[in-house]
């Protein structure tokens, strides 16, 4: 009877210099079926894909905190909102200070209406609207690609965990057409097999962390944001309380 480990180790036969000598990835990859190489190039892409979208998150997220330090500094630096507004609002490279344009904007069409409790109101209302919107659109683009890095986290153990399933299926059909269970003709099948649940796990496990990381960032940054606007706000509702 045969051995049940030995079993699962055979593989397509293949020269026995080949089977002993080289278990590179590149000759694992070429010596795979069509089927496993499709799950392994489905992988190494899903990889790139997550590192590039990483990269670009890094660079995103070190630039929105300079700017918005930047900002912050100049907002609160004692000038009246219309001599920041000249400044700020024409060059609103930042969410912060697109949150600012749209909130001074709202607030200059403002002026030209009537000074009603109501109409004071109906003002405060539309800015706060304006400056959510704003803020919403800000947040979306962030969080851009971090679809992406959970789908990969999640999906490529399984796609893996596919590729190493349908080479063992490959090793069964080998064992029952060649008879030969020999290890040093079956070990480079299963190291073919268990290469696509090591490229899934290389592929899942940096895009979990990133979108765990970044998740907690685009947190802050939302809160950091937020907060921003509502102090605009209370600002701007404070002007409109004095008739400003």
């Amino acid at each position: 009877m045969i051995d049940i480990v030995t079993i699962i180790m055979a593989a397509t036969p293949l020269g026995p210099a080949d089977a002993v000598t080289d278990f590179s990835f590149l000759k694992l990859f070429l010596m795979a079926d069509w089927v496993v190489k499709s799950v392994m190039l489905i992988l190494i892409a899903a990889s790139v894909w997550s590192w590039a979208i990483a990269v670009d998150k890094i660079i995103t997220f070190v630039t929105l905190k300079r700017r918005a330090a930047d900002f912050e500094e100049t907002f609160w630096s004692g000038r009246t909102l219309d001599e920041l507004s000249q400044g700020l609002a024409t060059e609103a490279r930042d969410p912060m200070a697109r949150v600012f344009a749209a909130a001074m904007r709202e607030w200059d069409e403002s002026k030209s209406g009537t000074r009603s409790e109501l109409a004071m109101h109906s003002t405060h209302e539309r800015i706060d609207r304006v400056m959510n919107l704003v803020v919403n659109r800000e947040i979306s683009k962030v969080e851009r690609g971090m679809g992406v890095l959970a789908t990969v986290a999640s999906a490529s153990v399984f796609i893996g965990l596919f590729g190493t399933v349908w080479g063992i299926m490959n090793a069964f059909r080998a064992i029952a057409a060649t008879q030969n269970t020999n290890l040093s003709v079956v070990a480079p099948g299963i190291a073919e097999a268990l290469f696509a649940t090591a490229l899934g796990l290389i592929a899942a496990i940096p895009a979990l962390i990133f979108y765990n990381v970044f998740s907690s960032d685009i947190e802050k940054y939302s809160s950091r944001l937020e907060g921003y606007a509502d102090e605009l706000s209370a600002i701007l509702s404070r002007k409109l309380g004095k008739g400003a």
